[in-house]
């Protein structure tokens, strides 16, 4: 008998604190009724205070963890997290053309919530011409697409901007997130290979337990890929998924703490077509 159960995996680092990158993802594939995979890049020591420590595995232990899910799962959807360094952007590129894990969803964090840059200019190059090519769809907000674009972006003429420079090298999709501009709402514009323009709009929430929002969107957005919902509905859904966690959020923790994964999905997004 063929395994209907919905198959998704997530490839990024370990958060000690839970609040993003593996946890957060496979909080998010639980909660949205997929199952949920990992293959770890890296540990972290963090909390919602910051990142105190980070070790990354043997490159060798990726591949032995992409064989392991290989030769025994039917995986639906995979999404990318923090990779590390330019060396782990490749090692994961060389892996993810020797399987069929399903559409790939790359979330380029590359920016701490400080305004940090966390990877080194070979890491970008390495995202840039080698993982986004094989992007279904990539997840930056402003700070990275300006990073991954070399842009500035101050207004939503440079998001649309940004986010087809961004198609330039590869991905077929992509979502521009503008929870980093100043304006009233936040405006997500969504970008699709057939030229077609969504923008996603939600009213703003003023909370601090905003740490693992962006890890909780790809994933959920993966999830519904996986499950064979079609990607526009599938980066509804997400959406709905992230406002519904950071407006119902949790209180754990004394710094910037995680998004509730618990919570229903929001009713407040406003979707726009151009």
């Amino acid at each position: 008998m063929v395994n209907s159960t919905p198959q998704v995996v997530t490839i990024a680092g370990s958060d000690s604190g839970g609040g993003a990158g593996i946890q957060a993802d496979l909080k998010t594939f639980q909660a949205r009724k997929a199952f949920g995979m990992s293959i770890v890049v890296a540990l972290t020591a963090q909390n919602t205070l910051g990142v105190q420590s980070a070790l990354p595995v043997p490159l060798d232990f990726i591949d032995a963890q992409f064989a392991s899910l290989k030769a025994d799962f039917r995986i639906g959807a995979v999404k990318t997290g923090m990779l590390f360094n330019g060396a782990y952007v490749e090692n994961v590129v060389k892996n993810l053309k020797e399987v069929d894990f399903g559409p790939l969803i790359v979330d380029p964090v590359m920016v701490a919530k400080g305004g940090h840059q966390l990877l080194d200019q070979d890491a970008v190059d390495a995202i840039q011409n080698k993982l986004l090519p094989l992007a279904t769809l990539v997840t930056p907000n402003i700070p990275e697409a300006e990073i991954i674009a070399d842009m500035t972006i101050e207004s939503e003429a440079d998001m649309l901007a940004a986010g087809l420079k961004i198609q330039g090298y590869g991905a077929k999709n992509v979502i521009v997130k503008g929870g980093h501009s100043k304006a009233e709402r936040a405006r997500d514009l969504v970008l699709f290979e057939n030229r077609e323009q969504l923008w996603l709009s939600s009213p703003r929430v003023n909370t601090e337990n905003t740490h693992g929002t962006g890890d909780t969107l790809s994933a959920a957005i993966a999830a519904e890929l996986a499950k064979g919902t079609d990607l526009k509905d599938a980066i509804i859904i997400g959406k709905q998924f992230i406002q519904g966690a950071i407006a119902d959020g949790i209180d754990v923790g004394h710094g910037h703490g995680p998004t509730n994964h618990w919570a229903d999905l929001s009713d407040d997004i406003v979707v726009e077509s151009e």
